[in-house]
């Protein structure tokens, strides 16, 4: 719970940023900072076992993936309100059981494309062909989403291989690199001292935040905690709300209980097999 929570912080923060700043500079102070918290914290004890990987290549496009998805998902937040964006984004859970298929050879059943199908139509419902929301924006949240199931089997090939700290440095330092190269133009620093804190809280939440949720893993299986990282949902509706004055239609909630439903369907029947 506070590891998702922390999260809709840093997302609250990241979209009052993109009011101001590019989204690229956001997204790399994101991850720089938080590299060099993990090098500040972890780098005396662990030393070059920080960086000892089985799998270079798959650590470096992992990190890649994941950066694409961030710079996807901050655009979509600079353009859409964030309980609808987040909503959309929670598409990851279903995409994973679906690609789980074809990519890692696991077995598909019918629940899962249930969960897909009702999951589906919550984001339909969201988006409503015809509303203001149905534009091409709305596909950024989707496209998030799927880079995020990607990247996470790509974390499922690694589980076992290699320390868990280690898989969650190599984001942050290729983050930290791939942007400055792609959008050399778009890095600015911030104009006031509020904003520069913030772009330092970015990369320390984001820190912060996946230890918990790897402290998490340490005390219960992932088919436990699955439920309650939809409690960052509610967390989004009620920053989006206190910061932003956005509050969702009856049908936009409609639309994300329906999601919501369908990932926590998935998650309990994987619980009970």
């Amino acid at each position: 719970m506070l590891a998702v929570s922390t999260f809709a912080c840093l997302d609250a923060i990241a979209k009052y940023l993109a009011a101001h700043y590019p989204v690229p500079a956001i997204v790399w102070a994101r991850y720089v900072f938080q590299m060099v918290l993990m090098l500040v914290v972890l780098g005396p004890r662990l030393r070059m076992g920080l960086v000892r990987t089985a799998n270079l290549r798959l650590q470096v496009v992992r990190g890649i993936v994941l950066t694409a998805s961030s710079l996807v998902f901050l655009t979509a937040l600079s353009r859409m309100p964030m309980a609808e964006a987040s909503s959309i984004a929670f598409m990851a859970p279903l995409m994973i059981a679906v690609l789980a298929g074809p990519l890692l050879h696991e077995r598909v059943d019918g629940r899962t494309w249930l969960a897909l199908g009702a999951g589906f139509a919550g984001m339909l419902l969201i988006i409503r062909p015809g509303g203001g929301l149905f534009t091409w924006v709305a596909l950024l949240p989707l496209c998030s989403a799927l880079l995020m199931a990607v990247y996470q089997l790509m974390t499922r090939r690694l589980a076992g291989r290699d320390a868990v700290l280690t898989t969650l440095f190599y984001p942050a330092l290729v983050g930290s690199v791939v942007v400055p190269l792609v959008f050399p133009l778009s890095l600015t620093w911030p104009g006031e001292w509020p904003h520069a804190a913030m772009f330092v809280a970015l990369g320390v939440l984001g820190g912060i935040g996946h230890l918990f949720l790897i402290r998490a893993h340490d005390y219960a299986p992932a088919s436990t905690l699955g439920p309650f990282m939809y409690a960052q949902l509610l967390s989004v509706l009620v920053l989006g709300w206190l910061v932003f004055g956005d509050l969702p239609g009856a049908l936009s909630l409609l639309g994300m209980l329906a999601i919501t439903a369908s990932g926590l369907l998935l998650v309990l029947s994987h619980r009970r097999r």
